[in-house]
């Protein structure tokens, strides 16, 4: 009798909520078409892939005359130039995670404590106007800024008479310029996440830390960080995910020869050698390599936000 009921409650809310589900069937058609079969095609990692065969009538990897399918993760993982290049993802991706991660945060508590609604809105606007903005364009605008001569950085530092100090032509200060410029990009579109976290604080917290004698910065400490701790964590644990990948534009845009020791990444490493090249299974290995290693990232991330007390991403 039980499980009439239970089929019958069943048949009653999917005959109400049909319209719901077929919408839902979108979405995941859409997945499935254009992210889940194609991922089948990672076979090619495995295969001495001809673009003219085809996927599945390319042969399996072939060393030495013998079936070797991890011969282009070997090819990969031995090559100098990927060392190089792992090592620069890794540096630039810790750098940007060190210094770009708590710049919004530190900007929204900044914009959540002016009292002009009109110039915090102002600011706002400014700031997160540059995430719309394309690689390219910056990079532009970086040359013309940084250039050594009529650059108007550079112009200015003449004026104090230091300089000139070549920004994009020297290893360590294109570092620093190229993590300035991503902070300066993204910081403003993070700080929106973290003031909409910041507006769902109860305001009674604050009242009753005005009345246990708190001042600002004391209120800031205990109220305002602690409430929206569960959103820096989970923003967290999805930039550790994302800790071996590498964006491609960015580094491509803003390298040029005299600083390919320490900007070529993996981005840059897999279209120069991987696409330019033709060598397709090589660009493959790479990439799923990249993947699963920020998968395990991401899980492990997830499972110490867990230990730690806190709700992770799932």
């Amino acid at each position: 009798m039980a499980m009439e009921m239970k089929g019958k409650s069943m048949g009653e809310y999917l005959k109400r909520m049909w319209m719901l589900y077929v919408m839902l069937l979108i979405p995941m058609v859409f997945f499935l078409v254009f992210r889940y079969i194609p991922m089948t095609n990672i076979v090619i990692a495995f295969k001495d892939y001809n673009i003219f065969r085809g996927v599945w009538s390319s042969p399996w990897a072939q060393s030495n005359g013998e079936t070797n399918i991890f011969k282009w993760f070997i090819s990969a993982f031995t090559s100098r130039d990927f060392g190089n290049a792992l090592r620069n993802t890794l540096v630039l991706n810790v750098l940007d995670l060190l210094v770009g991660f708590p710049a919004p945060v530190i900007l929204a508590i900044l914009l959540n404590e002016l009292p002009y609604q009109k110039y915090k809105k102002f600011t706002q606007t400014v700031v997160y106007l540059p995430h719309f903005l394309s690689w390219i364009i910056i990079s532009g605008i970086a040359v013309q800024l940084f250039a050594p001569q009529g650059g108007v950085v550079n112009m200015m530092l003449g004026k104090l008479g230091i300089g000139p100090v070549n920004l994009l032509m020297e290893n360590n200060l294109w570092i620093g310029t190229y993590i300035g410029l991503g902070v300066w990009k993204e910081m403003g579109w993070g700080t929106i996440i973290y003031l909409a976290a910041i507006t769902g604080i109860n305001p009674e917290l604050y009242e009753a830390a005005e009345v246990d004698g708190a001042g600002r910065w004391r209120k800031i400490w205990n109220v305002t960080l602690p409430s929206i701790r569960g959103t820096i964590i989970v923003l967290l644990i999805m930039s550790l995910g994302r800790m071996l990948g590498s964006e491609f534009d960015r580094p491509y845009t803003m390298a040029n020869p005299t600083v390919m020791q320490v900007a070529d990444v993996l981005g840059t490493y897999v279209y120069r050698v991987g696409i330019r090249s033709g060598q397709f299974s090589l660009t493959t290995a790479v990439g799923l390599a990249q993947s699963v290693v920020n998968v395990i990232l991401l899980v492990a991330a997830n499972s110490l936000s867990k230990k730690f007390g806190e709700r992770g991403i799932w």
